[in-house]
């Protein structure tokens, strides 16, 4: 039932995006600066090797302004016309401090986030791509970044530090930060499958559901690492899936399912899955599960232990006013004190749909392509294989 889309590329593809809309196009980025747009029918629109010949590492289309596709590569993001791939229409040049690996747009096209390998996330206005914030809290690459739904001043980010931040745009420290390394410990849980290494959960790809409130993140253990947002932004609760026997490298909700919760992901075993998560306890926190509270830990530097210690004993601060849902009191709040989540037990059902892809995933996407759902992969080839996820 797989499609191969081929002859976009030369080089092997590191990222694919989608445009919103019945027309919608995918547009997909390779190494050496390669940029092919799609058409649904996996006809190629145009092509194009952008100046430079850096990689091209995140391709995003404005839901605002669909003639405008944003492309990093190296540590500049150029503007596109997709339907026009003549050469950049803008370029905003020094967008990153490195080497930008990811980028995200807020709902209304209005800002641009870019996460780079220095750790730092810069937040762009647009139109002009004008730097409005730079957030420095990453100690190592910051690999991905995304927007709130519904709450355009939140943005999460997740990094090879193994930490997941919420941000709220009004200020330069993070709501809250969950350290991976710490929940893995807290957890105990270091049973692995024979002859499957241990890797520690460095954050590779973050995704909000459309609903705005439950975040994955797919982790270098094979985990995709679940959080629901509370009222006043708190981290409610925590959990994971353990989704792939190696590195889970992409993971996405899926916005056009049945419901927000469906969440499909890639990993370094060459496995595709799509996840049902509307039971899972993170997700339904009705769920009978075994929970019990552990301090969500906030880092930053060196000097980790003491560190570790000091946001342990402020978890115990007594929290606000659970009504209140003004940003700025909670940015107070979870500036002074790391926030005490809910751990759950991780969902033992697996996937409901498992595709044995055969090559490491590079980058997945979602997409409605001629009214049928699919997933669009892409992997160490130059080729793109789209799989419909029609058995559902």
């Amino acid at each position: 039932m797989a499609r191969q889309w081929s002859e976009g590329h030369s080089t092997s593809i590191l990222c694919v995006g989608a445009s919103l809309g019945p027309e919608s196009l995918l547009a997909s980025g390779s190494e050496g600066g390669e940029v092919t747009v799609w058409s649904q029918e996996g006809t190629i629109i145009g092509r194009l090797t952008l100046p430079g010949e850096e990689d091209s590492t995140s391709v995003v289309f404005s839901p605002a302004a669909p003639g405008h596709l944003y492309v990093s590569h190296g540590d500049t993001v150029s503007v596109l016309d997709p339907r026009n791939l003549k050469g950049p229409m803008e370029e905003f040049q020094g967008a990153g401090e490195e080497e930008i690996n990811a980028l995200a747009l807020n709902e209304t096209g209005s800002a641009l986030a870019v996460a780079d390998d220095s750790g730092a996330v810069r937040v762009l206005e647009l139109p002009g791509g004008k730097v409005c914030r730079t957030l420095h809290r990453h100690t190592n690459i910051c690999s991905s970044v995304a927007f709130r739904p519904h709450r355009p001043n939140n943005l999460v980010s997740a990094g090879l530090d193994m930490q997941v931040m919420l941000w709220g745009l009004q200020k330069t420290r993070p709501l809250w930060t969950l350290n991976l390394q710490d929940v893995a410990e807290d957890e105990g849980d270091h049973q692995q499958r024979p002859g499957q290494l241990f890797n520690p959960p460095l954050a590779h790809c973050v995704s909000v559901a459309s609903c705005g409130n439950i975040l994955g993140c797919a982790a270098e253990d094979g985990r995709v690492h679940l959080m629901r947002i509370g009222t006043g932004s708190k981290l409610e609760q925590q959990g994971a899936v353990k989704a792939h026997s190696q590195g889970a490298s992409q993971a996405h909700f899926v916005s056009f399912l049945s419901h927000p919760y469906w969440l499909v992901t890639g990993g370094n075993d060459g496995q595709v899955a799509l996840w049902d998560l509307s039971k899972h306890p993170v997700v339904a926190p009705d769920a009978k599960a075994k929970t019990r509270v552990t301090a969500a830990p906030r880092r930053k530097g060196k000097g980790k232990t003491k560190r570790k210690e000091q946001s342990q004993d402020k978890a115990k601060t007594p929290q606000k006013d659970e009504g209140e849902k003004e940003e700025a009191e909670v940015e107070g709040e979870a500036a002074a004190a790391a926030v005490a989540a809910e751990d759950v037990t991780e969902e033992k059902s697996g996937p409901k749909l498992s595709i044995s892809h055969g090559d490491k995933v590079n980058w997945l996407c979602p997409a409605v392509l001629k009214g049928e759902h699919c997933v669009v992969v892409a992997d160490q080839s130059c080729s793109l294989t789209v799989y419909p996820l029609s058995q559902l």
